[in-house]
């Protein structure tokens, strides 16, 4: 995941007219029919994939990093398109239930997940996500997740159920990244000693 969020985050995606010198008799897996055209049915398999032991320690293990959700999500879903599991469109379409569904195992995990980057500075507006900016209304609504009680779009109640069964951040000994603390800054060799307290008799 750490190799894919640098791709992805860090390099942006692949060099115009690469898929021009291409080998039109084998052709990359995004350059084929996708696996899902449906998205409940992409849903599932991404909730699926998510909830794997090994995946779901690694993600959550993300998230009390403060890597921020939509970065997971946009990285989870471009690694998917590349394999062949989706188009672009309903790779767009997919961001918002991804989101979702990893905010309801943070929940489930007992941590408080970074929503996007900047978030701390109420940079709603200057989000965007595969080059579109993101609706400051759907942020908000990502932030309220708790508070809303919104339901994951497109699962069934058999797959929502299993998030109750999931280990918890505490259980997969996972503790979340604390905020550095300012340090107290030196005072200069030059100034006024700090004044004496007064010690009552």
């Amino acid at each position: 995941m750490n190799q894919q969020y640098f791709d992805v985050i860090m390099q942006g995606g692949p060099v115009p007219g690469s898929s021009l010198t291409s080998d039109p008799d084998n052709p990359a897996p995004y350059e084929k029919p996708p696996e899902y055209t449906n998205i409940h049915e992409a849903c599932q398999w991404i909730f699926s994939k998510f909830i794997e032991e090994e995946n779901y320690v690694e993600v959550i293990q993300l998230m009390a990093n403060d890597m921020p959700v939509m970065d997971i999500t946009q990285v989870f879903l471009f690694s998917g398109f590349t394999e062949g599991k989706w188009d672009v469109n309903l790779m767009m379409l997919l961001a918002e239930p991804t989101a979702y569904i990893l905010l309801a195992l943070a929940e489930r995990a007992g941590i408080d997940p970074t929503i996007f980057r900047g978030e701390e500075e109420d940079e709603a507006e200057e989000e965007v996500f595969f080059g579109n900016k993101i609706s400051e209304e759907k942020l908000e609504n990502l932030k309220k997740f708790k508070e809303l009680g919104v339901q994951i779009p497109y699962l069934s109640e058999k797959d929502k159920n299993k998030i109750d069964s999931l280990p918890t951040a505490e259980q997969l000994d996972i503790e979340e990244e604390e905020e550095e603390q300012p340090q107290q800054e030196a005072g200069s060799l030059l100034s006024a000693p700090p004044p004496e307290e007064e010690v009552q008799a």
